[in-house]
């Protein structure tokens, strides 16, 4: 696995070329981040959708919109924080990623985790959630936190895109948001969790 890139842009470019997901085959672009969150806050979603495949960067639809309304809920803005996603192609359809996709995505993802070195990972639906805590259940544990083995903290949330769906989510997502900005509050003031422990960072590379 390679990990000794100097910018979040020349991680993509070389994974974007060195990975396996067949979803590629049918996509227009991967799609991806190039800036590092100054919050040290990372969200991850599941897969682009229509207009991320088109444009390249995560969450610029409709769902994407409704998140950056959540964020200055919860006293962010986007430019703070980070946003990716278990796949990095939008799966044909918008279904939902499999089992071989999210693998073949997977150390993309975690050398993106490296070299962004979160202190707080949200989780945005059921895919990314049960990558980081393969026992919990979106329904009944979003709006809740979750220690992990990587010393990294889990949020859990809904996906944005599930409240557009079913409207009823959304005042339940907005409660979700202003319990993260209390959850933020409890985090050491560092911009970011720094990686000290060999331990912490072979289990990022486990995941």
């Amino acid at each position: 696995m390679k990990t000794d890139f100097k910018t979040l842009k020349e991680l993509h470019q070389y994974y974007a070329v060195h990975n396996d997901c067949k979803l590629k085959e049918s996509a227009t672009q991967p799609v991806y981040e190039i800036d590092p969150p100054s919050s040290g806050i990372l969200f991850i979603g599941e897969a682009p959708g229509r207009n991320e495949d088109l444009q390249g960067r995560p969450f610029v639809g409709a769902a994407g919109k409704f998140l950056d309304e959540l964020l200055k809920e919860g006293g962010l803005t986007r430019d703070e924080i980070y946003v990716s996603n278990i796949v990095k192609y939008k799966p044909p359809q918008n279904r939902d990623p499999n089992d071989e996709e999210k693998n073949a995505c997977r150390v993309w993802l975690n050398s993106e985790l490296l070299f962004v070195n979160p202190k707080v990972i949200v989780t945005l639906g059921r895919h990314a959630l049960i990558k980081f805590v393969p026992e919990a259940k979106i329904s009944t544990d979003h709006g809740k936190s979750f220690n992990h083995s990587t010393g990294i903290p889990i949020f859990a949330m809904y996906h944005p895109a599930a409240a557009l769906y079913n409207p009823n989510l959304k005042e339940e997502m907005k409660k979700d948001f202003k319990k993260l900005e209390e959850f933020l509050k409890t985090l050491p003031k560092k911009s970011k969790n720094i990686l000290k422990k060999k331990g912490e960072i072979e289990e990022i590379l486990k995941l």
